[in-house]
C-alpha cells in the first residue's frame, strides 16, 4: 500500500498523551491524535467532525532527532484577576521526526497532500504555539509503512550528522496484533470542545541502525 511521508520539525513541539492538573506533559514522539489533528486542520474540519476516515490511516514515526526536553514555567489568570495559577508545560526543543501514513486509498492520500500544501487552518505541532518549519509534506512512496520509514534518508542536517550521529533510529508504528502492554491513549474519537475523547491503540517499536538495518527492540539498551 502507498505511504505518505511527513517531516515534523520546528523550534518547539509538544505531543500530549495525558495532561493532569498543572503539569502538561509531552510524548517523546508525535502522537497519532496530534497528527490526525494536524491533518484535520489542513482539511478544514470543524472540531466536531467525524474522524473515521483519518483514523483508518496506518500510522508510524521514525525519530530522526530526539530533541531536548524543555519546561516552561507558566502563569495564567482565571476568570477573575485575582485567580492566578501556575502550570509547567513541557516541550521538545529542536526535534525532527519522519511520520508515515499508509492507506490502500491513494486518492485519499492525494487529497491529504493537496490539503497540506494549501491548509484551511494554520498547522501546528501539538500546540498552537509550536509552529512547524517547512517542508512538511515529503511525498507519497509506493511501499509499505515500515519500508518507507526504514528506507527514507535521514532528515537531520549534514553538520549534525557528522557532529553527533546516533547508533540507531527508533521507529514506532501501529501494532498489527493488539498488545495490552503497549497501549497508548492517543486515538482520537472527537476533538469537540464539549466532549474531547480518545481511544486506545497498540504500538510496537524497532530500532534502525544508521546503515538502514532494522534491529529488534532491546529493553536493556535503554540502560546503557
Amino acid at each position: 500500500m502507498p505511504t505518505m511521508l511527513l517531516r515534523l520539525a520546528g523550534p518547539l513541539q509538544s505531543w500530549g498523551v495525558e495532561s493532569k492538573f498543572e503539569t502538561r506533559r509531552t510524548q517523546s514522539y508525535p502522537t497519532k491524535s496530534g497528527v490526525i489533528g494536524l491533518l484535520a486542520a489542513a482539511l478544514g474540519y470543524p472540531r466536531d467532525a467525524p474522524l473515521d476516515r483519518l483514523n483508518t490511516l496506518n500510522f508510524g514515526v521514525r525519530v530522526d532527532q530526539e530533541g531536548e526536553l524543555l519546561s516552561d514555567y507558566h502563569m495564567a489568570r482565571g476568570k477573575k484577576d485575582k485567580d492566578i495559577y501556575i502550570t509547567n508545560r513541557l516541550y521538545l526543543a529542536d526535534a525532527v521526526f519522519l511520520v508515515g501514513l499508509e492507506s490502500e486509498n491513494l486518492a485519499f492520500l492525494q487529497e491529504l497532500e493537496k490539503a497540506l500544501k494549501n491548509p484551511a487552518f494554520p498547522l501546528f505541532l501539538g500546540r498552537r504555539s509550536c509552529v512547524p518549519t517547512m517542508p512538511i509534506f515529503l511525498g507519497v512512496r509506493d511501499t509499505s509503512l515500515l519500508d518507507a520509514l526504514r528506507n527514507e534518508k535521514w532528515l537531520v542536517s549534514e553538520w549534525r550528522q557528522k557532529k553527533s550521529p546516533p547508533k540507531k533510529l527508533r521507529i514506532i508504528v501501529d501494532a498489527e496484533v493488539p498488545n495490552p502492554s503497549s497501549l497508548v491513549k492517543d486515538l482520537p474519537v472527537s476533538f469537540s470542545k464539549d466532549h474531547r475523547e480518545f481511544g486506545l491503540r497498540s504500538v510496537r517499536q524497532e530500532y534502525l541502525d544508521i546503515q538502514g538495518k532494522p534491529q529488534e527492540h532491546d529493553a536493556w539498551s535503554e540502560l546503557e
